[in-house]
């Protein structure tokens, strides 16, 4: 959700800079001053380090700027949040190289820290449970499309470089009927090496084709059964189908998540979401 601005709210602010291994935290004061560094492992111990120094240099009211809140943050936040403390998320930066070839990972804390106190609306970490299924379902569904593309155009090429047998037998077929024939074709041992290698290369390809298509399709339709359980509404909306209704899911999170959603939040209202799928009664 949105938040409103955390100077004067807080009485310190811990940024984290986060990677696969490490986490680099600075602690700051309200107004953005340094009050103290430290660094722990990316897994349970080193939370619960980060923690005891967030509760020694700010005991009162602290908030915690977290960079990649959704990937290599994504532990360190669930773990906050079940202790009681507030996090919010922000931006990794674009970063210059520097002249030494290197980087501080303690300089991008403190400025995860001070970013946070600067900005007027800060961004609560988007949600998990159901919309992280969702997310998780359509990233699969969007590699499969994408590997199955490759394997299409890859097939074309075989059939276009093909000995002319086999390009006069593929060449004037649909795309759905030359996959369907190359899946079938057999070896033909009385053919040249040439020959019998590309026929291998084409059922294998078709075959790679037609796996791929199945697991997007499976996808889709276990995609369709989470939004019909966490919002059957949309699927009902003209034009919207089981992808598009999981993407607004993911993409949306909760009101105030996007710049521009008085269309999302108009239909939200209008159709909320039952409290047990974990998400707030505006999530669209």
């Amino acid at each position: 959700m949105v938040m409103t601005r955390l100077a004067g709210t807080v009485d310190g602010v811990i940024g984290v800079d986060t990677h696969r291994d490490t986490l680099a935290a600075a602690a700051t004061d309200p107004v953005g001053g340094l009050l103290a560094e430290t660094s722990a492992s990316a897994d349970a111990v080193g939370y619960r380090r980060l923690l005891d120094f967030s509760q020694a240099q700010v005991p009162g009211r602290r908030c915690w700027a977290v960079e990649g809140a959704g990937s290599y943050g994504a532990g360190l936040v669930a773990f906050l949040q079940a202790h009681g403390d507030r996090v919010v998320e922000v931006g990794r930066p674009t970063r210059p190289p520097r002249r030494s070839g290197a980087k501080s990972d303690a300089l991008d804390a403190i400025r995860a820290a001070r970013e946070a106190l600067a900005q007027d609306h800060v961004l609560a970490p988007r949600r998990r449970g159901d919309r992280e299924a969702l997310r998780v379902l359509l990233a699969t569904r969007h590699s499969a499309c994408v590997a199955k593309v490759s394997a299409t155009n890859q097939l074309k090429a075989l059939i276009v470089g093909a000995p002319e047998e086999l390009r006069a037998e593929l060449r004037g077929l649909a795309t759905k009927r030359q996959i369907t024939r190359c899946a079938r074709l057999r070896d033909r041992p009385a053919r040249s090496l040439e020959h019998r290698m590309t026929v291998r290369a084409l059922r294998l390809t078709a075959h790679r084709i037609k796996l791929l298509a199945a697991e997007a399709a499976d996808l889709r339709a276990e995609l369709e059964r989470l939004v019909a359980a966490v919002a059957p509404w949309l699927l009902e909306l003209p034009g919207v189908g089981p992808i598009s209704a999981a993407q607004v899911l993911v993409s949306w999170s909760y009101a105030g998540r996007l710049r521009s959603e008085a269309a999302f939040a108009a239909l939200a209202g209008a159709n909320p979401i039952p409290a047990s799928s974990g998400q707030s009664p505006a999530t669209g």
